[in-house]
């Protein structure tokens, strides 16, 4: 008898352990299941959020397609101006290609700018009324004379009423993350011809002080007058078209969209957008002494030949050869103020 229960005794520990082993097993799967449950329904949750914020998102982007086209068309005779002008003059040829590199930016940066949106209608009414007053104060001052000294009033009317749709369709915090596309988009609005003329007079006697410059440095006899050298067997002037105002914009906009993307501090970028706009008038001084030097010592056929009238892109290279050493020691200066400042925090 007492045998008997004494193998019983085990028996019923193994049941005991056994059924222990089972429930905890039960438990453990119960527990993965939940788990799985939970995770799937996060997921699930994060996808429907996800496709409501795609599904806003889409719609904010055909609202503000069709606030474009409606602007564009309500703008129809200044944009018809604003295409002429860009393709028959060269001092304007950069204008066409702004808002295509606005968009560009949008889309290049859409990861940072469009994290957080909402409709601002006081935001974006702010621009909009700026709109208005502009086209008002446009059409009071001359009528719809197109092109002409409206031009540029209509234009930039326009664009602040882009501006104002994007405002208010996307909200404050993306207009602000969109900076810069959105204060790009303004360089699309033509000069006034009296501002220009002056733009051109500038880069005109900055010129002739880089290409008297390197006469003196290389004993070149030459007298200069104004705008004007005399040289041995001939004289050269620096007429508007010798300006190199088209591809100064391009060199312009060049260093603005570098300047952008790889540099951070602002003074930093402005710093080298100011070395970009001195380059503009070296790139032309070196250009027309060299021009000049080659007609002088060569063959006067230079002054008339392709590298006058084709060979800009020979020079535009070389600027930006020369920019880049500013822009390589602008890069090592914020990295190397950067590091003292992480340590700073780790300390």
């Amino acid at each position: 008898m007492n045998l008997r229960r004494a193998r019983a005794v085990p028996s019923r520990r193994r049941c005991i352990i056994r059924d222990t082993y089972e429930q905890m097993a039960r438990h453990e799967q119960n527990r993965i299941f939940s788990q799985h449950a939970r995770d799937n329904s996060v997921e699930e949750v994060e996808t429907v959020v996800l496709s409501k914020f795609n599904a806003a998102g889409n719609k904010r982007w055909m609202l503000f397609a069709c606030w474009i086209v409606l602007s564009s068309l309500l703008f129809i005779n200044p944009l018809v101006g604003f295409v002429r002008m860009s393709f028959s003059r060269d001092d304007s040829s950069y204008l066409v290609v702004i808002p295509i590199i606005s968009a560009w930016l949008l889309f290049m940066e859409s990861h940072k700018i469009f994290r957080d949106l909402s409709y601002n209608l006081g935001f974006g009414g702010i621009f909009l009324f700026l709109a208005c007053c502009t086209a008002l104060a446009t059409r009071l001052a001359g009528g719809n004379s197109l092109p002409g000294p409206q031009l540029p009033g209509y234009i930039l009317s326009l664009v602040l009423v882009w501006v104002a749709g994007f405002a208010l369709l996307f909200g404050k915090t993306a207009s602000r993350a969109a900076y810069f596309p959105l204060l790009f988009l303004f360089l699309m609005v033509p000069l006034p011809d009296f501002l220009l003329d002056e733009v051109i007079h500038l880069l005109q006697a900055g010129s002739a002080w880089i290409t008297g410059g390197i006469f003196d440095l290389l004993g070149v006899p030459a007298l200069r007058d104004g705008l004007v050298f005399h040289l041995v067997g001939f004289n050269i002037e620096i007429a508007r078209e010798c300006s190199g105002i088209r591809s100064s914009m391009a060199l312009l906009i060049l260093a603005l969209l570098v300047a952008h993307f790889q540099l951070h501090r602002f003074w930093n970028k402005a710093l080298f957008v100011a070395a970009g706009l001195f380059m503009m008038i070296l790139k032309n001084g070196i250009r027309i002494a060299t021009l000049t030097l080659l007609a002088e010592y060569v063959d006067p056929g230079f002054l008339t030949g392709r590298l006058h009238h084709e060979g800009g892109i020979v020079f535009f290279v070389l600027t930006l050869l020369l920019l880049l050493p500013i822009l390589s020691l602008l890069q090592r200066w914020e990295s190397g103020r950067s590091v003292p400042a992480e340590h700073l925090k780790i300390s």
